[in-house]
């Protein structure tokens, strides 16, 4: 995910003479995902790293964001978004999860989601406050809590199941816990937390007056029996919950940039001052495609999950004929692999890398969604995307029926030379 912090390093080219900008940031190294694709490229591989689809969303929602450009209406939006697209918010919650929101004091639009997270923590957090977070995690949320000053508590499920680790959980919280920021469906894992779990949860932030930040950009990306479940349904946490979600994951438009906020309206009114000073608003005509798109019949989402569903099965099936162990995955878009069987002589990032060069197909190591200065980070596991085309999951899974013979026939020597 990043590396241990070097406090002396200076930006490139910054003189030697003057005094080192921000160390946090300074210390951050290209991401794995920048390191992957560049070699996917410069290999010609099949990219199952990064995860963004390959097809284009909804024609009607691109049809509608191009016509909203050409109606006089591209100036500032208002600051909270339009009020077309905070409606939908609103309507999208009742439907799916019979939650009942105000929208013009409960939700506020953001640039994508990654954006609402951090004007999220901002809103909540000061200076000293304990944040629990989930390992493996999304790599943003650690540095960005780290720049606003909290201590972050890492509390780790276990592959391959995932199962929330209660006592250790309990133990993550104390006096000094301000929330904790929560991913279903979860990216890496694929895993969705059960209510069972989510009561749990719900009982510690009651028992310690905590908040809680829900990343649920892949709220309906969800498989077979699994359904999601957003925390502030359950009794207690409507008024503890800021709900996050993206129009990026549900239209297949991740370049769009588009996320809305549910929260109640004293924490919604946070939200929308740290979005003032983050970027203020968001594209208006593609607000309005996105309001169109939230009021899509129920069936569309049913549909993309099923889509997504397809691909996950034809690339498991693929690499568990490659002789890889697949890990359920009952939501998002990710798969994970344990590279183990193949009895594969190094890490999971010299596996990854060595397929892209030697087999042509790219993922993603796990151990990039720890943080590198624990201990005892699993490194036999990959993540493969499965929202791309299905002639490539073909091609990529065509590819893979090669990666024993490839990769691990008494390489030890190539791989150590390398």
């Amino acid at each position: 995910m990043h590396v241990r912090m070097r406090a002396a390093i200076r930006p490139q080219g910054q003189d030697d003479t003057m005094k080192p900008a921000n160390s946090l940031l300074s210390g951050l190294p290209t991401t794995i995902f920048s390191v992957i694709s560049a070699l996917a490229v410069e290999h010609r591989a099949i990219n199952l790293g990064q995860g963004f689809p390959d097809t284009e969303g909804p024609a009607d929602m691109v049809d509608a964001a191009a016509d909203a450009l050409r109606d006089g209406r591209n100036q500032y939006p208002p600051l909270a978004g339009l009020p077309e697209l905070r409606g939908a918010v609103a309507r999208s919650n009742a439907r799916f999860y019979g939650i009942a929101v105000d929208p013009a004091r409960e939700v506020v639009v953001t640039c994508g989601a990654t954006e609402a997270i951090t004007a999220s923590l901002m809103a909540l957090v000061n200076r000293g406050d304990e944040v629990v977070v989930f390992e493996p995690l999304y790599d943003t949320y650690v540095p960005v809590l780290e720049m606003l000053g909290a201590v972050v508590r890492k509390v780790r499920l276990a592959p391959p199941h995932w199962d929330l680790p209660r006592a250790e959980l309990a133990a993550a919280f104390g006096p000094r816990t301000k929330a904790i920021l929560l991913n279903t469906p979860m990216n890496p894992t694929g895993k969705v937390f059960t209510r069972d779990e989510l009561e749990f949860i719900a009982g510690l932030l009651a028992q310690h007056d905590a908040y809680a930040v829900c990343d649920e950009v892949y709220e309906h990306l969800t498989f077979g029996a699994a359904r999601h479940l957003p925390l502030m349904t359950l009794p207690g946490m409507r008024e503890r919950t800021i709900r996050i979600g993206s129009a990026g994951k549900s239209f297949s438009m991740t370049g769009w940039k588009v996320g809305y906020v549910t929260a109640p309206a004293p924490l919604a009114d946070l939200v929308m001052k740290a979005h003032q000073l983050l970027t203020f608003t968001v594209a208006p005509n593609l607000q309005r495609a996105v309001a169109m798109g939230l009021d899509k019949d129920t069936a569309y989402f049913h549909q993309l999950a099923d889509g997504m569903r397809g691909a996950r099965d034809t690339l498991a099936d693929g690499l568990a004929r490659a002789g890889l162990s697949v890990l359920p995955s009952d939501g998002s878009y990710f798969l994970i692999a344990d590279i183990a069987p193949l009895g594969f002589a190094g890490d999971d990032v010299a596996f990854c890398q060595q397929m892209i060069r030697d087999v042509g197909v790219a993922a993603i190591p796990v151990s990039a969604f720890y943080d590198s200065r624990g201990t005892d980070i699993p490194a036999r596991y990959v993540r493969f995307a499965f929202c791309k085309k299905a002639e490539v999951i073909a091609g990529a899974v065509a590819r893979l029926q090669s990666v024993r013979e490839r990769l691990c026939a008494g390489n030890l020597a190539e791989i150590q030379k390398r």
